[in-house]
């Protein structure tokens, strides 16, 4: 968490080019080299502008019903290649339907909706959320 131990000050995180750049260290720092960003909730604040400017670095995006997607618009969204893997639970009526509504613009996309399941798809439905996401990652180049 941002502000405590070693981790950067609060105030690098407060503007969506801060969260890109801390995202960006992360990432350096573990050494990973095309990774896929697995983006629930909250950590679209991160996820989103990292994705939008950097997605070339990454070998695929799951975004889970992630805050921010109305943010950008829909030219920005179609402007990324990352494969991305749409998950969200049929019972999240709140942001699920939103983020549908911004990542419809992503082209290399694909939707799995997990049926019984809220807004944290992968608690409630985790052999359903292991096995879209397994088929994912296996069809990724």
């Amino acid at each position: 968490i941002p502000g405590y131990g070693d981790s950067p000050s609060v105030e690098m995180v407060v503007t969506a080019q801060g969260r890109k750049t801390f995202l960006d260290h992360v990432l350096q720092e573990l050494g990973m080299q095309r990774p896929v960003l697995v983006s629930p909730s909250m950590s679209g604040r991160f996820a989103l502008p990292f994705l939008l400017e950097h997605g070339d670095q990454l070998a695929g995006f799951v975004p889970i019903a992630p805050v921010g997607t109305k943010d950008y618009t829909a030219e920005q969204y179609r402007r990324v290649q990352t494969p991305t893997l749409i998950v969200y639970g049929d019972r999240d009526t709140g942001l699920a339907a939103q983020a549908l509504q911004n990542f419809q613009h992503l082209p290399e996309h694909r939707v799995a909706v997990l049926r019984g399941a809220g807004h944290a798809c992968y608690l409630d439905k985790p052999e359903d959320f292991h096995r879209a996401l397994l088929d994912f990652l296996h069809q990724l180049k």
